[in-house]
């Protein structure tokens, strides 16, 4: 049976569309839902596998609720359904990672030829991923006893633009100028990764990716695909293409990050912004994670989703760090409000300084390299001392037996 969500501010319409699927063999209505929050809800309950929603609702709209749905949910694919065809409601569906559009009103048939189809590219997606897969037995993580005793830490938004990949990296830099420490920084961004940018690496000489060629990670083959750079960081790029991001398993991925943690001092992991099996893999994994946000709306919205997803995931409060990047723009919202919304207290802020960031990236110098005096570097400087506390504390007392201890 092919389960099927409704979702529709018009509690009609849902009845309507309900009871034209009840007809059809081989489809089952699961649920329905009124709202973008209530279909978020929902969906994370139900697990369906399409969801059919309708575009224009109060509050939060499909669009938005879609680009939640599909980055927690992203076997469950959606359906997006409106009055209007135009082009840039389309785009926008698309975008959010609808896989059809339906123009109301539509027939039964057309109605539940759509399910099928969609339902049968997905099946067929999620075929070509697993023939794509390596043949290599199931990787379990690294038992807990032997990770030794440093940190990863990861480095997260909910939603992109909040300029992740950009304080990661500055991130790892500062980290190990601040302690003499061992830091490595991993790209786990599989499709789109950055940080080869940032750092003028180019991935296609040496990748994750060359790991999973290699069968089976272990120790030898993960620090052999790690690139030694040249401001002393070594680094685990992601593939060069979005396709390589198929082979890259989040059991393969986790099994990595726990070999270069016994390795490190500090492993810090630019994470992509959904919540996926890869994400979720690093984010157990991590003592500590990053979490940007922004005094903009909708990525204090996507925040306090998230946050909400910590706590069902049982994440103690003390692992995760809220920080305001862009923290003085003039947004007509204050830290203060975020506070009040989120109900946690920020933990660290970062200026904004468009001109410089933009400068690194287009020169691949890491402005904390380039301007380690600027107010962008100092606001860096700080929060790599404030994750890593006691190495710190050691580094600034030589007689102490060991540089690192543990928080």
């Amino acid at each position: 049976m092919i389960k099927v969500l409704i979702v529709d501010d018009i509690p009609e319409t849902r009845d309507h569309l309900s009871k034209l699927l009840s007809f059809e063999d081989g489809i089952d209505v699961a649920g329905d839902a009124g709202s973008g929050e209530e279909a978020i809800t929902k969906a994370m309950e139900l697990r369906p596998d399409v969801v059919v929603m309708d575009i224009n609702m109060p509050g939060m709209d499909g669009v938005a609720a879609a680009e939640i749905i599909s980055q927690r949910l992203p076997t469950s694919p959606i359906i997006m359904m409106s009055v209007h065809g135009e082009a840039e409601q389309l785009k926008r569906s698309i975008s959010a990672g609808a896989r059809e559009f339906l123009v109301k009103p539509f027939s039964a048939d057309e109605f539940s030829t759509s399910i099928r189809q969609v339902y049968e590219r997905e099946l067929v997606r999620r075929e070509q991923v697993s023939a794509a897969m390596p043949a290599a037995p199931v990787v379990a993580p690294l038992d807990a006893a032997d990770l030794g005793e440093h940190q990863i830490i990861g480095v997260f938004s909910p939603k992109g633009g909040a300029g992740r990949t950009t304080i990661a990296t500055n991130l790892a830099l500062a980290l190990q100028r601040e302690t003499n420490g061992r830091v490595c920084l991993v790209d786990a961004n599989l499709q789109f990764g950055d940080v080869g940018v940032l750092l003028n690496l180019n991935p296609k000489n040496r990748s994750m990716l060359d790991a999973v060629e290699g069968g089976e990670p272990d120790r030898d083959i993960t620090n052999s695909v790690v690139i030694d750079h040249s401001t002393g960081i070594r680094v685990l790029l992601a593939p060069p293409s979005p396709e390589g991001a198929d082979l890259v398993t989040p059991a393969y991925l986790r099994r990595m990050v726990d070999f270069l943690r016994e390795d490190h001092d500090f492993v810090v992991v630019d994470l992509p912004s959904a919540l996926n099996d890869h994400s979720l893999a690093i984010m157990d994994a991590a003592d500590q994670i990053v979490v940007l946000t922004a005094l903009e709306i909708t990525t204090i919205k996507n925040v306090r989703l998230f946050l909400e997803v910590a706590d069902q995931l049982e994440y103690d409060r003390s692992k995760i760090r809220l920080v305001v990047n862009r923290s003085d723009s003039a947004q007509g919202i204050r830290i203060a409000d975020v506070e009040a919304s989120i109900r946690r207290t920020i933990d660290g802020t970062i200026v904004s300084d468009g001109r410089l960031a933009v400068l690194a990236v287009n020169r691949g110098v890491p402005f904390v390299v380039s301007h380690p005096e600027g107010a962008l570097s100092r606001d860096i400087t700080k929060l790599a001392r404030t994750l890593a506390g006691d190495a710190i504390a050691a580094k600034d007392k030589p007689n102490k037996r060991g540089l690192f201890a543990r928080r």
